[in-house]
């Protein structure tokens, strides 16, 4: 085990054993992280080129204005756990993990500006390259996916060591809120890291050890890509709340009361039911409410753009489906459940009917199998649906699944069942496309929709 894991693994209450941490910027994350690891006992030193933020953290004082964090970068610089330096070359000999807070502006397209994360590496990759110790970097700054390998090239050009030999490269993102960053650094919804480095990641777990959530590890690029993801949710969440408090407003209605009511569903509406990656939504009722909210919306002389969005974004998925469907060039397509989910044998607005409806007038031969709809073809609500939208619908239909191994070119999974996990691998010769999310295993002859 090499220097800094013997390090990581002491007591930090042995004061020669403590973990030195060096940290890349002194703005809102880095100053929150400089004092909440020295609170938990590291000796933090902090880097920026701003020396009037160098001088207020070697007063004692902290670089931003945030609850509770004067104070313990008062009380930590006055035990000797915090100092601040302009010189990064002796920041990082003397450190052994950097972590990387600097900031990433967007830039006029939108990208993100990422010239002071590249600086940060190469500043670090020339202080290492004289060092015998593994050293570890953190990237904490919000990053495009990609980055953290990018990093890893600059580091090992900049060092002429190589990657998980010589040094790491950790993708920690920071989940604070300003006003709130030292509760949240405490006590975030988890704390995430994507590395390759199996030596690495045990070392951070023990750098988040007193910091409270699950301590999750994922892949380097989800844990790139997570931050956009739930700030563009958050910003999904409020902008809808808003379009259902105007809506509410103009008929009368107390859309406090109405979302606090929603927020007490934590079965569907306040949990993971939804969030599934896969095909388009279907069925008699979403389509058929979210029109009416929008109708009411309209009726009241509203834009909505949000509400008014959803559907045109479905109908884009389902015409992505088609295109994949065809891009597998075989005109023997076989599909594997026709309801809108499994379980019914409710047609209705089934996202799948719309695919049909599309290959057919291209010269597609389509043959479909769903034991549930096979059951009540011709009864009721189903019959009536399938007169008036898809009448070749029962042509198409087959009594029995292998009759479509044995016929198609091209399987579409649209119904989850766990047998369906080993098709790719027992007909080789078919290109299998999962709307669904079976658990198949990659290969060369499957593909997922969203994945």
């Amino acid at each position: 085990m090499n220097n800094i894991c013997h390090k990581a693994y002491k007591s930090l209450n042995e004061e020669e054993s403590r973990m030195k941490i060096s940290i890349f910027g002194l703005g809102y994350v880095g100053c929150v992280s400089l004092g909440c690891l020295a609170q938990n006992g590291f000796d933090v030193i902090g880097i920026d080129v701003n020396r009037s933020k160098v001088y207020l953290v070697n007063q004692g004082l902290a670089t931003i204005v945030e609850k509770d964090i004067d104070k313990i970068i008062r009380d930590q610089h006055a035990l000797g756990r915090i100092t601040a330096t302009t010189d990064h070359y002796q920041a990082v000999q003397t450190s052994d993990m950097s972590i990387i807070c600097v900031g990433t502006p967007s830039t006029e397209r939108g990208s993100l500006n990422l010239e002071y994360i590249y600086t940060s590496a190469r500043q670090i990759g020339e202080a290492i390259r004289d060092k015998n110790s593994h050293h570890i970097v953190v990237i904490r700054s919000t990053v495009l996916p990609g980055t953290n390998h990018r990093l890893g090239e600059i580091i090992a050009e900049a060092s002429g060591k190589k990657r998980n030999k010589g040094f790491s490269v950790v993708s920690n993102p920071e989940f604070l809120r300003e006003g709130s960053a030292v509760e949240d650094y405490y006590n975030p919804p988890f704390t995430l890291i994507g590395t390759d480095s199996p030596q690495a990641a045990n070392v951070m777990r023990n750098v988040y050890e007193k910091v409270n959530g699950e301590f999750v590890e994922s892949d380097i690029l989800t844990a790139e890509v997570i931050k956009y993801v739930n700030n563009s949710y958050h910003a999904l969440k409020v902008t809808f709340a808003n379009e259902v408090g105007n809506i509410c407003k103009k008929l009368g209605v107390d859309s406090r009361e109405v979302m606090r009511v929603f927020c007490l569903d934590r079965q569907l509406n306040i949990s993971p039911y939804y969030f599934k990656p896969g095909f388009a939504y279907g069925g008699s009722c979403l389509p058929k409410d979210l029109k009416a909210l929008k109708t009411l919306a309209l009726d009241h002389a509203m834009t909505s753009p949000v509400l008014e969005s959803i559907e045109a974004s479905n109908q884009n998925h389902i015409a992505m489906a088609t295109e994949l469907i065809k891009s597998k060039g075989g005109k023997k397509v076989g599909i594997l459940g026709v309801a809108f989910k499994e379980g019914t044998d409710d047609l209705r607005y089934s996202p799948i009917i719309k695919v049909i409806e599309d290959l057919l007038p291209e010269g597609y031969e389509i043959k479909a199998h769903d034991h549930f709809v096979q059951q009540a073809l011709l009864i009721g609500a189903n019959r009536e649906y399938i007169e008036q939208n898809l009448p070749v619908l029962p042509g198409i239909l087959t009594q029995e699944e292998d009759e479509i191994y044995a016929w198609a070119d091209t399987v579409v999974l649209n119904r989850k069942e766990n047998a369906y996990m080993e098709l790719p691998d027992r007909f080789p010769n078919i290109q299998f496309i999962d709307l669904v999310g079976t658990g198949s295993a990659l290969r060369e002859n499957y593909e997922g929709i969203c994945w």
